[in-house]
């Protein structure tokens, strides 16, 4: 978001971003469906990825010069901004070690039991989170703290309708397809081993994402941030929306890609 943006502007262009997400979205899930184009289904998740780690991350705040005063908010600010893209950047590579693996493991084959429909359905919940979470950073940046708990709250609880829906839907599901272990079918296979090892990480990454949310909005209740000071916000919205980034490339990684065995 740029500076010289007024509040209507900046949230403007939150929307733009969503409705080009959504697009995107519907389109790599009709593309899938119909012909199922593996290089068009790549180009769009690099796509939607640029969008949501430069309009919705900040990654270009990387480069804000913050001063030299190191006693300042804003040059704190700055350093924390950076050892928290270092760590986003370290915890990439625990994805990428798992995209390997289904790369690996499957080729260009998916696990039949997963339902599209579903998976479109989550993608959504989780879609629908971030734009809520841009708004709420949006409002606190200019010092709405009020618009910010409330977009906040309702991101959280989509984030928790995306968590129940993958943990206590999809793998009861897949469990009951013989995807993955259960009770009665102990036996898991590479199919059923590459969908609970990718969707159980990002499920625990959302979980402590709902955590942050957390304590970000009770903060907010205290009167702890500002339009001025609100590094918290900031931080907690980055690693919210670096959990979309991931499902962007685990969606069709798991859903769409590949011929279903």
């Amino acid at each position: 978001m740029s500076h010289t943006q007024d509040k209507s502007s900046a949230l403007g262009q939150g929307v733009m971003i969503f409705v080009y997400l959504a697009v995107l979205t519907v389109l790599e899930f009709f593309v899938a469906v119909t012909f199922n184009a593996i290089s068009i289904l790549l180009v769009v998740a690099v796509i939607k990825a640029a969008l949501v780690m430069y309009y919705y991350m900040h990654v270009y705040k990387l480069n804000n010069d913050d001063g030299t005063d190191e006693h300042s908010y804003q040059f704190k600010t700055g350093t924390n901004r950076i050892g928290l893209w270092l760590f986003l950047l370290s915890d990439a590579f625990v994805f990428a070690g798992l995209m390997t693996m289904r790369i690996n493991l499957l080729g260009l084959t998916r696990p039949h039991q997963l339902d599209q429909n579903l998976g479109l359905a989550v993608t959504a919940v989780l879609l629908v989170s971030s734009f809520f979470m841009n708004r709420g950073e949006t409002a606190m940046s200019y010092g709405d703290v009020k618009s910010f708990m409330n977009n906040t709250l309702i991101t959280g609880i989509l984030g928790l309708g995306f968590f129940l829906g993958v943990v206590f839907v999809e793998w009861r599901l897949a469990a009951h397809e013989g995807l993955i272990a259960s009770f009665g079918n102990p036996a898991v296979g590479p199919l059923g081993g590459v969908f609970y090892m990718m969707t159980g990480m990002h499920a625990f990454h959302v979980l402590t994402g709902l955590i942050f949310l957390g304590i970000v909005w009770n903060n907010a209740r205290k009167g702890l941030y500002t339009a001025e000071k609100h590094w918290g916000v900031e931080a907690a919205t980055v690693y919210w929306h670096f959990v979309d980034l991931v499902w962007i490339f685990f969606y069709p990684a798991l859903y769409l890609i590949g011929k279903a065995v």
